[in-house]
């Protein structure tokens, strides 16, 4: 089957948009996304997305597609088809049989147009038939409400009834145009036309449309900025020259700026007030109201201190009497006097308090309250100072420690939090601060929750970081106890997020925790406090793995070691992650010395061998010199005693690259030996020191990095 070659007089443009109620805006980015992604396979199955170019917009009340370059139909294919075997087609002296007859007639061909073509199993009587390509009108009626259909949203609604068509919202009006023409089809029922609608209110409700550049100009004209960079280009200009008016600068909020982008249509920016007494109210929870609540930018002095002026973005072109500021500043004023409100009634009194009213906190069902969660918290935050004391670190304080814990949750049970979830840790930092409790202590109940992405910052202190890891590890190993696996996109607990912090804390600052021990450690205080449950040894190996995982994607894409490095190291044992960022950057420095890749070539037919001959790496075979038929046995016998001694020294130094350049070093004996020793001989006794020789070098010189693994995977993209 190929393409008969045409050539096209010309290509199409399409033009379509989805008219609806308005779509909360936090959906709109992966919803236009997701639209691009569909119309791009669709054409692409149907033959049409070769030189095609598929641009996607929204804003609250539309999506948008402009597609460019569509040409005017499918090519034609020229297909093959077979029929009977020649010894069938055709009699003894060569005339057509039935058959053959019958073959010309279905395929609609005379006899003389079919030819013999040649098969596996020798020839047969063949026809050529062309499919005439459809048009791309025709293709396009069919999957551009596919395109629309196939668009996954959290929920969706009807209303036409429950059998009725489905969306994130209403669907009002459809927009379908190629080439200046109106297609004829139905998205949900409603039938698409020319006419699109401008903004609610600054525009016109039927505006005709003949391709996208005259839709963008006709729906700016009419209260519509298409293009949502642009919506926040006109935000970002605005929002600088009322600073540069003001004397002020922006509390930079970049997703904030997306986010009111997608929640206007033609965004203004305004300014408004709010009393000046508000200032007396900590920082973070105003800029949190204003943020979280009411999508305002906060603005500050050019010292820092937050002013009593905010930045509000308006869907319209003014604000002409000043009756759209003065409601901003209505509503403002009474979410700051709530905010006072719990700010004062809550510290009537002290945040320790609060403890007993976590019992009636759910956490998860089957791991009890949150306070149960804090004296798990309180064990392991407790154990890992400890640890970390032993250890020299003296800035491990167990009492501050075993405090922060106490005090991390109780702000959820404040009437502040209740109101302002966004708040939780935060409010207990300030509350902790401002009941008299050390610096060091209401930091660590600030910062608890932290980090929660790779780029957020970690707790400021050591304590915190205790507090943090304890939490962590609490949700990680209790979930995961009880069977609550992340699966797909689906992870109500944030394991991933919550083992990606312990990562990140551990590695930037350096410390020295056994991922295995403080596993044991936050599953024995699973079963000293409720709910009293044990994990099972499967089952701390399985959480092991899990934060593994999290730690193999740290080093593979933010650190940008190669996928063979991490699997080479991984293998030789993670359990310590600062150690085994250590071993990585030694195994990146020698990676290129000219022994290394050569020894991982003879490494890896070691491990080969060896499980082949079912004998496992570093075996207690004990090897005799007595039964070396050869000096390249010898050789290698002595020289990797040798440099076991000068690896183990370097090791306990934590050199390891020197440690590995021993190791590489090696290179030259193993060489001889496989160059001369047959491994596999006869002579069984024979065979099997050889076997444990090679299993004491693989399993000795593998405790860095199992060179065996180096160029056995692909490094990921």
């Amino acid at each position: 089957m190929k393409p008969v070659v045409t050539p096209q007089e010309k290509s199409l443009e399409l033009l379509f948009e989805i008219g609806c109620e308005e779509i909360p805006a936090g959906l709109l980015p992966k919803a236009e996304e997701e639209l691009r992604i569909n119309l791009e396979k669709l054409l692409a199955a149907e033959d049409l997305s070769r030189n095609v170019a598929v641009e996607t917009f929204s804003a609250p009340r539309r999506l948008t597609a402009w597609v460019r370059g569509l040409p005017v139909k499918q090519a034609d294919l020229e297909l093959e088809v077979s029929g009977p075997p020649k010894s069938v087609a055709y009699d003894a002296v060569g005339a057509p049989t039935r058959a053959a007859l019958s073959f010309a007639e279905k395929q609609g061909v005379p006899v003389s147009a079919l030819y013999l073509t040649q098969a596996a199993k020798g020839e047969y009587l063949a026809a050529k038939q062309v499919k005439v390509g459809r048009t791309t009108e025709q293709i396009l009626h069919a999957i551009l409400p596919r395109a629309v259909h196939d668009l996954t949203w959290p929920r969706s609604m009807t209303w036409t009834g429950l059998e009725g068509p489905r969306f994130i919202r209403p669907i009002r009006w459809v927009v379908a145009v190629l080439d200046g023409k109106p297609l004829k089809l139905t998205v949900a029922g409603i039938a698409a036309g020319n006419a699109t609608r401008g903004h609610r209110f600054l525009g016109s409700a039927s505006i005709r449309v003949r391709n996208f550049l005259d839709y963008e100009k006709k729906l700016h004209a009419n209260g519509v900025i298409v293009r949502s960079t642009r919506r926040q280009e006109k935000i970002g200009r605005e929002l600088e020259a009322f600073a540069k008016r003001g004397g002020y600068r922006i509390h930079e909020d970049s997703d904030l700026r997306k986010l009111v982008a997608y929640l206007n249509e033609y965004p203004t920016v305004i300014q408004g007030n709010f009393d000046p007494s508000f200032l007396s109210l900590p920082d973070e929870i105003l800029i949190t109201v204003m943020r979280d609540h009411q999508k305002y930018f906060a603005v500050e002095k050019k010292n820092g201190e937050l002013a009593a002026q905010f930045l509000a973005v308006i869907n319209s072109d003014k604000d002409a009497r000043g009756m759209i500021r003065a409601g901003h500043e209505r509503v403002l004023r009474a979410r700051f006097a709530d905010a006072r409100f719990f700010w004062e009634s809550d510290q009537k009194c002290r945040l320790a308090d609060y403890l007993p009213k976590l019992e009636r906190v759910t956490y998860e069902s089957r791991l009890g309250s949150y306070r149960d969660k804090v004296e798990r918290i309180r064990d392991s935050a407790r154990w890992l100072t400890e640890q970390w004391f032993n250890l020299g670190v003296h800035q491990a304080r167990v009492a501050e420690a075993d405090r922060s814990a106490e005090l991390a949750k109780c702000d959820l049970a404040t009437e502040m939090v209740r109101e302002f979830p966004e708040l939780q840790g935060i409010v207990g930092g300030l509350y902790a601060r401002a009941q008299g409790e050390s610096d060091e202590i209401a930091d660590a109940v600030y910062d608890h929750y932290r980090p929660v992405g790779l780029d957020d910052p970690l707790p400021r202190n050591l304590t915190g970081c205790a507090v943090a890891l304890a939490d962590k590890l609490d949700s990680v190993v209790g979930c995961l106890a009880v069977g609550i696996v992340p699966t797909g996109s689906s992870d109500p607990y944030a394991l991933r997020r919550a083992s990606l912090g312990i990562v990140k804390i551990i590695l930037e600052k350096k410390l020295p925790v056994s991922l295995s021990l403080a596993i044991g450690a936050a599953g024995k205080a699973l079963l000293t406090h409720k709910p009293k449950r044990g994990v099972t040894p499967d089952q701390e190996s399985k959480i092991l793995d899990f934060i593994l995982d999290r730690a193999r994607f740290v080093f593979r894409e933010k650190e940008q070691f190669a996928y063979d490095e991490v699997a080479a190291v991984f293998r030789a044992g993670a359990d310590d992650l600062v150690d085994t960022q250590k071993r990585l950057l030694a195994l990146r420095a020698i990676r290129k010395s000219r022994n290394f890749a050569p020894l991982a070539v003879s490494f890896k037919r070691i491990r080969k061998i060896l499980e082949k001959a079912g004998v496992t790496p570093g075996a207690d075979g004990r090897v005799n010199p007595e039964l070396f038929e050869s000096p390249a046995e010898r050789e290698l016998h002595s020289a990797a005693h040798a440099a076991a001694s000068k690896v183990q020294s370097f090791k306990r130094g934590g050199k390891y690259q020197e440690a590995l350049e021993v190791i590489a070093g090696l290179r030259p004996v193993v060489d001889r030996f496989f160059d001369g020793v047959l491994v596999m001989t006869e002579k069984e006794e024979v065979r099997k020191n050889r076997l444990a020789l090679l299993a004491q070098l693989l399993g000795e010189f593998t405790t860095i990095a199992d060179f065996s693994e180096i160029g056995g995977e692909e490094r990921l993209a």
